[in-house]
């Protein structure tokens, strides 16, 4: 059982930094510590698309769901399943990458224009 918890506390970190990549700039824009953390993790978000890696949260998850024997525990979990769908969306690597494009040339913007360059 405490495997599976460990797994759904997985996605649940894993989504938190989804939300962290996309409007952590609203923060970085303030703080310089969060600014440097963001810019850093949406480079490293580019280079895993570049490269075809999967986050270390997701082999984490999958490690921890792996020890998770199903036939002792209830196998659902409402929230996590939701969570989930939106961590692990489906869509082609070609459309994730460009997203990501997309999300680093607008946070650069929102940077540049809050420091007034």
């Amino acid at each position: 059982m405490s495997y599976k918890v460990a797994a759904d506390f997985v996605v649940l970190v894993h989504f938190l930094w989804i939300v962290f990549l996309i409007s952590g700039v609203f923060i970085g824009r303030k703080v310089r510590s969060v600014k440097i953390l963001h810019i850093a993790a949406l480079g490293f978000a580019v280079i895993m698309q570049i490269f075809g890696w999967y986050c270390p949260l997701t082999h984490l998850e999958f490690w921890l769901r792996q020890r998770h024997d199903p036939a002792l525990a209830y196998s659902g979990s409402f929230i996590i399943h939701y969570v989930e769908k939106i961590v692990y969306i489906q869509l082609s690597p070609v459309i994730i990458f460009v997203l990501t494009l997309i999300l680093v040339v607008m946070t650069t913007y929102i940077y540049f224009k809050g420091n007034g360059k």
